[in-house]
């Protein structure tokens, strides 16, 4: 099973934008799909525009079972909402014992997932660290401007402290670049930069494209949206590609 920790310490990367449509595209093939919204912001119920009755917050205070706190957005396709509780829940783990394996304890017996996709908060947070150790892959969506690639060191430096700290083995799988425009020097200039660092792990970047934020707005995946968009044709080659690394 394939477990994704889709996250960078600096906000509008696109994170929520490649977990929603790498999850949807994995789902389209016949993998069987489960979403965690990490965030308390709960981008995840807003752009499914889904309906629950517990969230994150249940799973990690009150012990409620993952199966009780996932709802289903369509076949093979799957979410563990989040809302502003969650932020509860992170002051209330602050005071536990071993709080950065409670989401990895209480997740533990959920194996009929063939991936595993956690929307994670811009943060330096307890949520986060929960989140890395759980994955066993990290997938940092790197927008192109200066500010994101210091998110990148940011996020690097907290794996190194959680695998050295927690003997945990959580990796950097992808570096996805976002909001890539042709046209501008700058672009071209981190994508060189994230390619010196990180080599054959850079994807394909995804595309400036007007269309993936419209999408959001009508609570669908680029593919249902749009399906002969630059947009969608960037996330089908990170989904094959993803597919492809099993």
């Amino acid at each position: 099973m394939k477990k994704i920790a889709i996250i960078n310490q600096k906000g509008g990367t696109g994170k929520t934008t490649t977990a929603v449509n790498l999850g949807k595209g994995m789902a389209d093939r016949g993998k069987k799909t489960l979403l965690i919204d990490v965030d308390p912001q709960g981008n995840l119920v807003t752009w499914f525009e889904c309906d629950y009755e517990r969230s994150l917050y249940h799973l990690l205070v009150d012990d409620e079972t993952p199966e009780d706190c996932i709802v289903e957005i369509e076949d093979n396709l799957h979410l563990l909402p989040s809302d502003e509780a969650t932020a509860q829940a992170e002051k209330i783990l602050t005071g536990k014992t071993s709080r950065e394996t409670i989401l990895k304890r209480r997740l533990s017996g959920l194996d009929s997932y063939d991936a595993v996709i956690l929307d994670c908060p811009p943060s330096l947070s307890l949520l986060n660290q929960n989140a890395l150790v759980y994955a066993k892959t990290a997938y940092i969506p790197v927008s192109m401007d200066y500010l994101a690639v210091v998110g990148v060191k940011n996020i690097l430096k907290n794996i190194k402290r959680i695998n050295d700290l927690l003997e945990h083995d959580v990796e950097v799988g992808l570096v996805i670049p976002t909001f890539f425009d042709i046209r501008t020097n700058q672009s071209k200039e981190i994508l060189e930069t994230l390619k010196k660092h990180f080599d054959s792990k850079v994807t394909e970047p995804i595309r400036t494209n007007v269309r993936l934020s419209e999408s959001a707005s009508y609570n669908q995946s680029i593919f249902d949206f749009a399906p002969n968009s630059h947009g969608a044709e960037d996330y089908e080659k990170l989904v094959e590609r993803v597919i492809e690394d099993e």
